[in-house]
């Protein structure tokens, strides 16, 4: 009995003494942290930061708590091995403190930017280009353009976004990547509804070290800052993957739920010019389907689904993407028809509740009507942003201008809606005339 007795006294002493090593090293981690984070009375850097010994204990924190992307759906406890190490739980403090202190000395470490997509083939360089002006002129957020486009583009593309102001250029990162597409397919694919349309279905395979991406059409225009459209990414729950806009509100004039032979989400489907995505939820993803009783990965779902549905359908990619959220319901987060508005919603009278209330978000001019005299209100909206000088007033050089060419567009449905193209596009140039002040 004496013998159980001592071994359990020298397991409670040992117990004891792990216990109190753990909050000696606690203690001491967060001490090391809160040498860090003080700072000077005259603003300057920790006093710590002095010491040779805090700049290499600095050092050694960031070899160890390498920097990434933390969100709700990736947090520390998921990272990977590298990035924490062992000592998840201690270096996740340290990080955040850490990086604390470094955003005083790079705003980019400290905000992840906007990271938008596109694919632009054929003649669509001046409206790709005219798109990215939109997003960079009212943004206030760092952004990164991921643009895919034919060889034959990506010279045009560099000429013109290197010659912007270099207040305006600075604002921005830019990556562009050739078109490509599985061998065994490529040519069925880059063939699907319009040249290389399709394209957007592989970026989450192809920016694998992505986690979330904003894809938009070349049509598309933004009339307040993209990141208010990104921070839907907060709202999405668990299952979300990815975000986007009905493609009707009226269903006796939608498409999908009149004319579609094939499966297609909710009510009157989705439209995918203006997507939103958690890619790493996607590539992790095993999707239900209607061609197996397996649930298929991403890049194994595709090509399956072109095969059996390539003769029902009318506007490719995503006709694709309709039927993958029709299996996957839990999957999509949609969000209202103003932040994807098109001809659509008022070519026989405005059907957008919510743009009426708060205006026009993200303007789509699908079908060509920048380019042509069907819808002047949508080109109206276009020419005024593509000739808009960069630097100059933007009241007198592009809200009034566009305000006095939309009394011209009253005799169509979406002219006489004319107020909700300038109704946040107003609060934007507020914000970018004061940017322009503050430069001067």
């Amino acid at each position: 009995m004496r013998r159980y007795l001592r071994l359990l006294f020298a397991c409670v002493i040992l117990l004891f003494f792990s216990v109190l090593y753990v909050f000696n090293q606690l203690a001491s981690s967060l001490e090391t942290v809160n040498s860090w984070t003080e700072s000077r009375a005259d603003g300057g850097p920790p006093r710590s930061a002095r010491k040779t010994a805090g700049r290499e204990g600095l050092a050694d924190w960031r070899d160890r708590c390498k920097s990434v992307s933390v969100t709700h759906w990736n947090p520390y406890w998921r990272l990977p091995p590298d990035v924490c190490g062992k000592n998840c739980f201690l270096e996740s403090a340290c990080r955040f403190a850490v990086d604390k202190t470094l955003s005083v000395v790079s705003h980019v470490d400290r905000v992840e930017p906007v990271r938008l997509a596109v694919v632009a083939c054929g003649p669509r360089l001046e409206e790709t280009v005219t798109m990215l002006k939109s997003a960079v002129l009212f943004s206030q957020r760092a952004l990164h353009f991921h643009i895919f486009a034919e060889d034959e583009l990506h010279s045009g593309f560099r000429d013109s976004l290197e010659s912007w102001p270099v207040r305006f250029r600075s604002k921005f990162n830019y990556t562009t990547y050739p078109i490509t597409f599985p061998s065994d397919n490529a040519k069925e694919w880059k063939r699907l509804f319009k040249p290389c349309a399709s394209q957007r279905l592989f970026l989450p395979l192809i920016l694998g070290e992505v986690d979330s991406l904003l894809y938009v059409d070349t049509d598309i225009l933004f009339l307040q800052p993209v990141e208010e459209i990104w921070n839907f990414l907060s709202q999405f729950n668990s299952s979300h993957m990815a975000a986007m806009a009905p493609e009707h509100e009226e269903p006796r004039i939608a498409w999908y739920n009149r004319f579609a032979r094939h499966p297609y989400y909710g009510k009157t489907g989705v439209n995918s010019g203006v997507m939103l995505m958690n890619m790493t939820r996607i590539r992790a993803k095993h999707f239900k389907n209607d061609m197996t009783p397996v649930n298929l990965r991403w890049e194994n779902l595709l090509m399956p689904l072109l095969q059996k549905y390539k003769l029902n359908i009318t506007w490719g990619d995503q006709d694709l993407l309709n039927i993958i959220f029709h299996h996957n319901p839990e999957g999509l987060f949609v969000f209202p028809c103003q932040w994807n508005y098109r001809p659509d919603h008022c070519i026989y009278g405005s059907n957008c509740a919510a743009a009426e209330q708060h205006g026009v978000y993200i303007l789509h001019g699908n079908r060509g009507v920048y380019h042509d005299e069907k819808q002047p209100a949508f080109r109206a909206i276009y020419e005024a942003i593509h000739k808009y000088p960069f630097g100059e007033d933007p009241v007198s050089s592009l809200l009034q201008p566009l305000e006095e060419k939309l009394k011209s567009t009253t005799h169509t449905y979406c002219g006489r809606s004319s107020h909700i193209f300038t109704k946040k596009l107003q609060e934007s140039i507020g914000y970018l005339q004061k940017d322009n002040h503050k430069a001067r």
